[in-house]
């Protein structure tokens, strides 16, 4: 009961109704903005909102739950995502972590399994998708899954292994969090490190021995073409520059991205961080 009390939460309708005016920002608001606002009252009959995450939309600063950018996307410069709005649930019915998504423009609505690994049990998505669809038959529902080609269960494998999502967002005791995310913020900055190293131990040596490769191949199979035939010859030459050329490619590729995993590991962590600031400061208002 006293973690209860100390967290952030929205148990009623009416009291999610009253967050979703100061999500919208008032009266003033966008109709984008109180559409996200009704969205969200509506899955508070559903679950309690632990956190909300929003890329370009407004909020007001009164908000009575930890409330931060976007991180995954406002990271990126080109501008071609949609403005959306995410929010850290607990269902009420399980108390399991689930992430969903909304994107008012497309009407769509994401059940998020990227940053929520192993914070719930398999069929849970689809039992809150079910409940979603009954409140808010208007619009659009996708579980997504997690990216192999993305590394997400790399992202989450190594966030866990030093801090789970629920204690972020319910742990009553911030300092010891605080510690964990600091450990994995530090873990993160080496990997990137460790990556760029592979990285430009790859770039540093594809030019040079793929030029050998090609100079050996080309010169000394030269010398058979008499016997074996020019096409026979040539095919080869291209096969074996080919190959090199595409295992040092792999090896390019693989750099990047662990470079990229290392990435979102960071970005994850500074999620997080900004998650614990967010309670702190509510719990700090909450005793004043």
């Amino acid at each position: 009961m006293q973690r209860e009390r100390r967290l952030a939460r929205v148990d009623t309708p009416a009291e999610a109704s009253s967050a979703s005016d100061q999500i919208a920002g008032g009266r003033g608001a966008s109709p984008v903005c109180r559409f996200s606002s009704q969205f969200f009252s509506d899955v508070a009959s559903l679950a309690h909102l632990r956190v909300i995450k929003l890329y370009r939309l407004q909020v007001a600063q009164q908000l009575s739950l930890p409330c931060l950018p976007c991180l995954d996307h406002e990271a990126m410069l080109h501008e071609g995502i949609a403005p959306h709005a995410a929010a850290y649930v607990e269902d009420r019915e399980t108390g399991e972590i689930c992430e969903i998504v909304l994107t008012p423009a497309r009407c769509l609505v994401e059940i998020d399994n990227a940053s929520t690994l192993q914070e719930h049990t398999e069929g849970v998505e689809a039992s809150l998708m079910e409940r979603l669809q009954d409140i808010r038959p208007d619009l659009r529902y996708v579980v997504r899954k997690p990216s192999w080609l993305r590394g997400d269960r790399r992202v989450a494998r190594a966030c866990r292994a030093q801090v789970a999502l629920k204690d972020v967002l319910l742990a009553p005791d911030l300092e010891m969090v605080t510690v964990a995310i600091d450990r994995l913020r530090v873990i993160a900055a080496l990997m990137e490190k460790q990556s760029r190293v592979a990285s430009w131990s790859v770039r540093t040596v594809t030019g040079p021995l793929l030029t050998v490769v090609g100079f050996l191949v080309y010169q000394g199979l030269e010398r058979l073409a008499p016997e074996v035939g020019e096409g026979a010859v040539s095919a080869f030459q291209s096969l074996v520059v080919g190959t090199a050329g595409g295992l040092f490619l792999y090896f390019g590729l693989k750099a990047v991205h662990l470079t990229e995993v290392a990435n979102r590991v960071w970005k994850r962590a500074a999620e997080y961080g900004l998650i614990i600031a967010e309670r702190r400061r509510l719990l700090l208002g909450r005793e004043d």
